[in-house]
């Protein structure tokens, strides 16, 4: 918990018990860096915490605006939220099951690079987000309507 009250005063937040738990929480993400509001709030419910979901979208909030979090709001989804990270990665997205794959390629990190400076820009950041579908997977949506 030491941690978690640094890293938030060094973020200019007073420390509470909600954005200690929430923190912790994203912290502790087992496998699942993207959690959403939703997600945290029913890890706090499953632990017993007394903290509601109007709570949480606040903490979050403030996360994201200290730099603590990084929102996504990958198309067909809700917003989900991850640790900020020092090293820059981009993400797939699988159309099927929702899950977020995280990747990094030096290949397309160089190309779009060249691609700015080509077009007389600098590059000042980006966001690659690839949407994907397991090969082979079958021609209907999970809720059964045909693929398009």
């Amino acid at each position: 918990m030491a941690d978690q009250n640094h890293e938030l005063r060094k973020a200019g937040l007073k420390v509470t018990l909600p954005r200690v738990k929430i923190l912790q929480i994203l912290e502790n993400a087992q496998g699942e860096h993207h959690l959403s509001a939703e997600d945290v709030y029913k890890t706090l419910l499953d632990a017993g915490e007394d903290v509601g979901l109007a709570t949480v979208y606040r903490v979050l909030t403030q996360f994201e605006s200290a730099g603590l979090v990084v929102r996504h709001n990958f198309d067909g989804g809700h917003a989900v939220f991850e640790i900020s990270q020092e090293e820059h990665h981009d993400h797939m997205v699988c159309l099927d099951s929702g899950e977020i794959i995280e990747f990094f390629d030096e290949t397309i990190e160089r190309r779009q690079q060249e691609i700015a400076e080509e077009h007389g820009y600098e590059l000042v950041d980006h966001a690659l987000v690839l949407y994907v579908r397991p090969r082979g997977s079958n021609a209907t949506r999970q809720d059964g309507a045909p693929r398009k």
